[in-house]
């Protein structure tokens, strides 16, 4: 895994360590006893329940392993220090599509606090990668699997 710090709010942190908790306690225990359930049942060479349990534990196990390495590696920013001179975490981003001639608004953030239907992107997301260290009236230009985007930074505020 990498070992990159990754940003985050406190709330996005929280959030993040109360999903931990409740795969780890709720869901983890439901499937231990489903799989108790399944073993009950005998012979587990054909045992189609227990073998889908058994699989179900492994994806949990596995989701559980990549939140506890994000959270390990998670750092808390606070917000309020930030200058709004250049595009960071946590900027709330208004540029202009110099292809499409249109207008958004972005807003980086880390996990936990990602709502795409409010144009809340992800810190590492290739955009939000594409912005960073941008000033105002700076172009950038964005690498995407749909091709080249570029964005003029008209405005970088901190919400």
């Amino acid at each position: 895994m990498s070992m990159d710090r990754i940003p985050m709010s406190r709330e996005g942190y929280e959030k993040l360590k109360a999903d931990l908790d409740r795969m780890q306690n709720a869901e983890m225990m439901a499937v231990a006893q489903r799989i108790a359930e399944a073993r009950a049942l005998g012979d587990l060479r054909e045992n189609a329940e227990y073998h889908a349990a058994r699989e179900e534990q492994g994806l949990l196990q596995a989701r559980i392993d990549a939140l506890k390495d994000k959270l390990s590696r998670a750092y808390i920013v606070d917000t309020s220090q930030l200058s709004g001179d250049e595009v960071t975490y946590g900027s709330r981003v208004r540029v202009k599509d110099l292809d499409a001639g249109e207008e958004e608004t972005f807003e980086l953030v880390g996990p936990g606090d990602e709502d795409y239907d409010n144009n809340k992107i992800l810190v590492n997301s290739p955009i939000a990668q594409g912005l960073l260290g941008k000033k105002r009236g700076e172009i950038a230009e964005i690498s995407v699997p749909a091709g080249i985007l570029r964005f003029e930074i008209l405005e970088i505020s901190i919400p």
